[in-house]
């Protein structure tokens, strides 16, 4: 098995995966190894299903990298050096956010079932496993936010085993913010890990509660995803990606925040890294230049931050 690290890394999104040209995904690695002195790349993929209540998960349409190209950009990372995450996620296509994915806990005949959406999804899980044993990833992350399935423990470790059957390397789920404590089945896992977008002035609040899960369960912790927008007011609550373009830029919030949750977090004990969100595989994302209001912080002050920081960590 691997052995943990100290995760330096961005959540490399590989959305609308049939328009990313390979020749620019490479380039965006190197671009955040130069800009951010990342040390991993932490592959975020998103398949879909239509909606919330939907059992049937599609991870073999055009919006899905296809296997090959995913091999060579891992392979590509690895040559440079870098330590490798994947991170299969699901959205749906009618825009509701996958935290609310949730079934009936009793079947009802005729009504989408628990056992039905697990069985889609350990297909798409037990898929990317295989294929990360054979590619030689280090870890796979493998479930994001999905805060309605958490309650779920006997499907999930039911879907850890499996996995653990074709992949030998770390596994963790990216729990949602405020939600390290309601998991309970860490225990199955080698890595905890969470969405750290906590307010700016709350993160001594939220560490003493992250701490005690971390002593609980006596694993090692990174924020698989975390970041803030360069939007005015948004350090207050970061995950309001809704603010984006309703208010105004701000790139010195971003900056700030930056600062203060690198500050803050040196306090938490077992604390291993940081995925960032977010970094665009197509490169910078149309239309934006560095002085966007969105998570983005290439080409805006807080860059730097996150550089010296990453630098400053052997």
């Amino acid at each position: 098995m691997n052995s943990m690290w100290y995760i330096k890394s961005f959540n490399f999104t590989c959305w609308n995966a049939a328009k990313i040209d390979m020749s620019e995904a490479k380039r965006q690695i190197d671009a955040m190894v130069e800009k951010c002195a990342v040390n991993t790349v932490n592959f975020a993929l998103g398949a879909v299903q239509k909606h919330t209540y939907s059992t049937d998960i599609d991870w073999q349409g055009p919006h899905m990298m296809k296997d090959s190209d995913l091999k060579e950009l891992i392979k590509y990372s690895k040559e440079k050096g870098l330590k490798v995450i994947v991170k299969p996620m699901v959205n749906t296509t009618d825009g509701y956010w996958r935290a609310y994915i949730r079934f009936f806990d009793e079947d009802v005949p005729c009504e989408p079932k628990w056992s039905d959406w697990f069985a889609s999804y350990t297909k798409y899980m037990l898929h990317y496993a295989k294929l990360c044993q054979e590619c030689g990833v280090a870890m796979i992350i493998i479930g994001c936010e999905l805060v309605g399935t958490d309650h779920r423990s006997g499907e999930w470790r039911g879907l850890v085993s499996r996995i653990r059957e074709k992949y030998s390397g770390l596994l963790t789920y990216n729990c949602d913010k405020y939600q390290e404590h309601n998991v309970a089945w860490w225990d199955a896992l080698d890595v905890i890990s969470s969405s750290g977008y906590y307010p700016i002035n709350d993160w001594d609040n939220q560490i003493k509660r992250i701490q005690a899960v971390i002593d609980k369960y006596n694993k090692p912790f990174f924020f698989s995803e975390g970041g803030c927008p360069s939007t005015e007011g948004a350090s207050n609550v970061p995950n309001d990606w809704t603010v984006i373009g309703k208010r105004p830029v701000n790139l010195k919030e971003q900056e700030e925040y930056f600062k203060m949750m690198f500050e803050k977090c040196k306090n938490i004990n077992g604390h291993c890294g940081y995925s960032i969100w977010d970094w665009s595989a197509n490169g910078r994302r149309k239309g934006l230049t560095g002085n966007d209001g969105g998570y983005c912080v290439e080409g805006k002050p807080a860059e730097k931050i996150v550089r010296d920081f990453f630098s400053s960590i052997n």
